[in-house]
């Protein structure tokens, strides 16, 4: 069966793209392999959406989905292993089998971005976690390590602080990169002590994280951090290995579109953080996804 808009990610870019796309008229199916969301489902707090003052992740993500599927969008919940975009029909393929469509709105978005040291792969699932409110009940009362220095590290910090006996928190720089507020809030926890122009260099433990050891970049000194959880919030990159030698992608592998979100290939729309733009939050994704699902549809009418 031919869908009009196959869109690739559940995020707030692919449902907007789905409410716009339905809205139009179109038949559309969005595909994602874990929760609708995105990276939003694992947001505490939202406070800089427009009309909204507060709001968690996880309902905002509930509601953009709900709002999704009354107006007859489908929801995949499936890994697009494949995706062939050239052509009149595009095709995205799951264990499930392939789907056809008129055009394909790719808003995959980011994932998170991973240390590198020694200990890090060893100990994933084992106190190194990527997601400070998935898994911070789980050291209540312990002492953690949390890398960066960004908005989500600086979120993730205050999250943990009031769970945790100790926060350690590892910037890389000598200062944050975060919004003021949030780092004024951080430096005012009497439990988080800031580790500025430092980096993880290894992740201690057997069976489990054990330590941290950390390096000034400044003086070269080392320094070994007991801690029985370590949480890694440095930022995100482009998931678009999916899509590699299709669509044209910058250096760091974001996707290259204009605001009008067209990419090199006719009928392939890119939406959300994943495509190459100056401003990544989630009012630019739902922005993004509007245009795509418009342009989507001019160019399903054009044929």
């Amino acid at each position: 069966m031919m869908t009009d808009v196959l869109i690739l990610g559940a995020g707030p870019a692919g449902l907007t793209a789905a409410i716009y796309a339905r809205r139009a008229g179109l038949t559309a199916t969005v595909f994602d392999k874990g929760f609708a969301g995105g990276q939003t489902i694992i947001t505490p707090e939202i406070e800089n959406y427009p009309a909204i003052a507060s709001i968690s992740g996880p309902e905002f993500s509930q509601r953009l989905y709900e709002q999704a599927v009354s107006l007859g969008a489908a929801f995949k919940n499936e890994e697009v292993r494949r995706a062939q975009l050239s052509g009149t029909v595009k095709i995205l393929s799951t264990e499930q089998g392939p789907y056809e469509g008129r055009t394909v709105i790719l808003a995959g978005g980011v994932k998170r971005r991973e240390l590198g040291c020694p200990g890090e792969a060893e100990l994933a699932g084992k106190g190194v976690s990527y997601c400070a409110t998935c898994d911070g009940a789980f050291f209540r009362g312990k002492q953690v390590v949390l890398v960066g220095g960004g908005n989500t590290a600086l979120e993730d910090a205050l999250f943990l602080s009031n769970l945790c006996e100790k926060v350690t928190l590892v910037h890389r720089r000598d200062r944050f990169r975060g919004e003021k507020q949030l780092s004024d809030a951080v430096l005012a926890r009497d439990n988080v002590d800031v580790r500025y122009s430092s980096a993880v260099t290894r992740i201690l433990g057997e069976s489990h994280v054990e330590a941290v050891e950390i390096t000034n970049l400044v003086s070269g000194q080392a320094a070994r951090i007991p801690a029985a959880g370590v949480f890694i919030a440095i930022g995100y990159e482009p998931d678009s290995a999916l899509i590699a030698g299709q669509v044209t992608v910058d250096e760091a592998g974001y996707i290259v579109a204009g605001e009008d979100c067209h990419t090199n290939l006719s009928g392939v729309f890119a939406a959300g953080d994943g495509r190459q733009k100056p401003l990544r939050q989630i009012v630019t994704a739902a922005s993004d996804g509007a245009v795509a699902a418009y342009q989507a549809a001019n160019y399903i009418n054009a044929q």
